[in-house]
């Protein structure tokens, strides 16, 4: 199974996609790397033009790596409700890029995410780069890429929750 995780923001969206289970390189059991990354668009000034490269980079990527699915971030609230809703925005156009294409999405909340990855869904970010790392055989840290190794447990906790790959 391949899948894409997304880790949703209007200026800087994470993506990674791997695949896992007994799909064809993969051993069963053990999860890998397709591609990951980020897309920034803090230099784009309108909220609509941000969402634009969001939609196209996000399609782009479903075009490359033919995911099966894919895993999106759930909303979460912040106090500032302009946050809140631009977020939902990112959501939303990351959603409908997989959707345009037939693919099923599931949403997971950050504790579900990180109790999948790390087995406590209080982890903090560290823990769950280091958790992401080690399964997925990363080998170095990027301090760039947060949002990616994010995304990338995204996936991961879908795979768990479909059975499909074995974490901690």
């Amino acid at each position: 199974m391949i899948i894409l995780g997304i880790d949703p923001g209007t200026l800087v969206t994470g993506y990674g996609v791997i695949e896992s289970g007994t799909s064809a390189g993969a051993k069963t059991g053990k999860m890998r790397v397709i591609e990951y990354g980020t897309i920034e668009s803090k230099r784009i000034t309108t909220l609509p033009a941000r969402l634009k490269v969001i939609f196209s980079r996000l399609s782009s990527v479903i075009e490359r790596a033919q995911p099966d699915g894919l895993a999106i971030e759930s909303a979460f609230y912040h106090k500032n409700v302009q946050s809140t809703l631009k977020l939902g925005h990112a959501r939303g156009v990351a959603m409908l890029a997989g959707i345009l294409k037939d693919l099923s999405a599931a949403e997971y909340s950050p504790r579900e995410i990180k109790r999948a990855v790390v087995g406590n869904g209080n982890a903090s970010k560290a823990q769950v780069e280091f958790m992401v790392r080690a399964l997925l055989d990363l080998k170095e840290s990027d301090k760039k890429l947060p949002d990616a190794y994010d995304a990338l447990a995204v996936a991961i906790a879908h795979a768990a929750r479909c059975g499909n790959a074995k974490v901690s």
